[in-house]
């Protein structure tokens, strides 16, 4: 599907919801919710059919993007409605970089945390190898 103009030109390619949750791996109804709570706003055809520029397919792969590193979708729309507020996207790459700091920061303690139950682990672990082994050579 694209926009033509009048005398029959390609003005932008778009897609359909059935081509954009293809790409993206998704159902109909991920892209109808991300358009319900305001993070996209696709147009729509004479009939009603939704259409996305290369605008909303751009704002998508921010939003999965954001998804698959834990924002939560507050964030991601701010981020997303930052852009369309400057467009330079200097406000939009500042904000994301103090998020992606906030999350950089969670992410490296969660690491310490795990590499610190790694070590508990590791060290019970040794305790009931070596209690086996006691057990096991009283039975000899």
């Amino acid at each position: 599907m694209n926009i033509l103009t009048k005398g029959g030109d390609l003005l932008e390619k778009t897609y359909s919801i059935a081509e954009v949750a293809d790409r993206f791996g998704v159902s109909h109804r991920t892209i109808r919710y991300y358009e319900e709570v305001g993070l996209i706003h696709p147009k729509r055809t004479a009939t009603g059919q939704r259409i996305f520029t290369r605008k909303e397919f751009t704002q998508l792969q921010l939003i999965f993007r954001g998804k698959k590193y834990g924002f939560k979708l507050d964030e991601i729309k701010e981020m997303v409605l930052l852009f369309e507020e400057d467009p330079t996207g200097r406000e939009q790459l500042k904000r994301t970089i103090e998020y992606g700091e906030e999350k950089m920061a969670e992410v490296t303690k969660r690491i310490n945390e795990l590499e610190q139950l790694k070590k508990e682990m590791e060290m019970f672990l040794d305790t009931f190898r070596n209690e086996l082994t006691k057990l096991e050579e009283e039975v000899k």
